[in-house]
């Protein structure tokens, strides 16, 4: 039989009563009660402790509830997630402070129940991650030190051509530096857009990138013009291991939030998309809560670098500890009267030999090491044994 709602202190009498006969198992009272034998030991456990009185129910009250805030801080809450529908509670509350600091406002589980009283909250699937892998982050202790730079995965716009987002963030402060639609991945296209960037913003020490083209290749030293024209920069191009996009795990991240919001669903052409993710890039760096920097937008940690682009490319220059011989046409050097293979897109630039020991000579090109030269076998290695 059901609890009487009209005697509830009666049927727990009653419960109490036929559990101290002992007549019945906890299961068959369970089932003749219609509440589940959990309940059952929780009223005995009471009765046992404290007597009938403990029978009576208890005041529900909780310690915070949505409805005790007042309803300026609930509307601005609500006002903030509709224009920011992707955002969590822990964002939006974030933001809130950010941006109006003079106010009290509640923590993010407090936002997060009025949001979902709102029928504003998704329900999250958990997913397992992978570790993030740290270490190619450890060098990176202010803004531009490091900069990576990568191409979004292609999508195919309404007027059915390909775009293609070229991406560079500063991976100090997650300032999105640039997120620009092309229509070819390639050297053409992409150099004069690093270049607006390097004006823009000055040059980092290093930037990261994946094992594409055209930011690497499997030539020699990974070289390709693009990397080649960094390098005469003073930039040292770093590349992930193959396989491995974890190791750019904050370009990464960033590349998910922009799909979400750029790309799903995609714009009629590439001018209409190019709108879209101009104001991303504009959302992301300056309201954006990010948690790995205190849940503050990117452009409160970026600064632009001291380093500027110079007016002219600068030549490349090597100490007197080093032989230099000039790439020919076909990507071929002249060593001790032979013909030495190097790479076809350093034609026309000079690259640096120094001898390690009696058999083996370091090649660089700059300050970037392109392998060994063995003299017993006549071949370049990546190391030396």
């Amino acid at each position: 039989m059901p609890w009487e709602k009209t005697c509830v202190i009666d049927e727990k009498v009653k419960l109490i009563g036929e559990c101290l006969k002992k007549e019945y198992s906890i299961t068959d009272l369970s089932r003749y009660f219609s509440i589940s034998r959990k309940t059952i030991y929780k009223w005995l456990n009471r009765y046992q402790v404290a007597g009938l009185e403990a029978l009576n129910e208890m005041a529900r009250i909780p310690h915070s509830h949505p409805a005790t805030i007042s309803e300026e801080i609930v509307s601005k809450i609500i006002d903030v997630k509709l224009k920011h529908q992707r955002w969590g509670p822990k964002k939006v509350v974030a933001w809130l402070n950010n941006k109006y600091p003079e106010d009290s406002w509640p923590v993010a589980s407090t936002a997060g129940k009025i949001l979902k009283r709102e029928g504003l909250v998704k329900a999250k699937h958990k997913r397992h991650h992978v570790p993030p892998y740290t270490q190619p982050f450890e060098s990176c202790e202010k803004p531009n030190d490091v900069w990576s730079i990568d191409y979004k995965g292609q999508f195919r716009m309404r007027d059915g051509r390909l775009c293609y987002p070229l991406t560079i963030s500063d991976n100090y402060s997650r300032f999105l530096l640039l997120c620009r639609g092309l229509l070819h991945p390639n050297y053409e296209s992409t150099q004069p857009w690093l270049e607006w960037t390097f004006r823009e913003y000055g040059l980092p020490k290093a930037i990261k990138s994946d094992n594409g083209e055209p930011f690497a290749s499997v030539a020699l030293g990974g070289l390709t013009k693009l990397s080649i024209w960094m390098i005469k920069l003073g930039i040292v191009p770093e590349r992930i291991a193959v396989g491995h996009p974890e190791q750019n795990g904050r370009h990464e991240r960033m590349h998910k939030t922009l799909k979400e919001y750029a790309v799903s669903p995609p714009r009629a052409n590439l001018k209409q998309q190019q709108m879209v993710f101009d104001r991303f890039v504009q959302e992301y760096d300056f309201e954006y809560p990010h948690e790995a920097i205190g849940l503050k937008p990117p452009v409160t940690c970026y600064i632009a670098s001291v380093k500027q682009l110079p007016g002219k490319l600068p030549e490349v220059v090597y100490g007197s500890e080093y032989l230099v011989r000039r790439v020919r046409t076909n990507g071929e050097i002249r060593w001790k009267g032979k013909l030495m293979y190097i790479c076809e897109a350093l034609e026309g630039e000079p690259i640096g030999l120094k001898q390690i020991n009696e058999r083996y000579w370091e090649i660089s090109f700059s300050f970037h090491l392109l392998g060994y030269f063995d003299e017993i076998t006549g071949k370049i290695c990546h190391g030396i044994n």
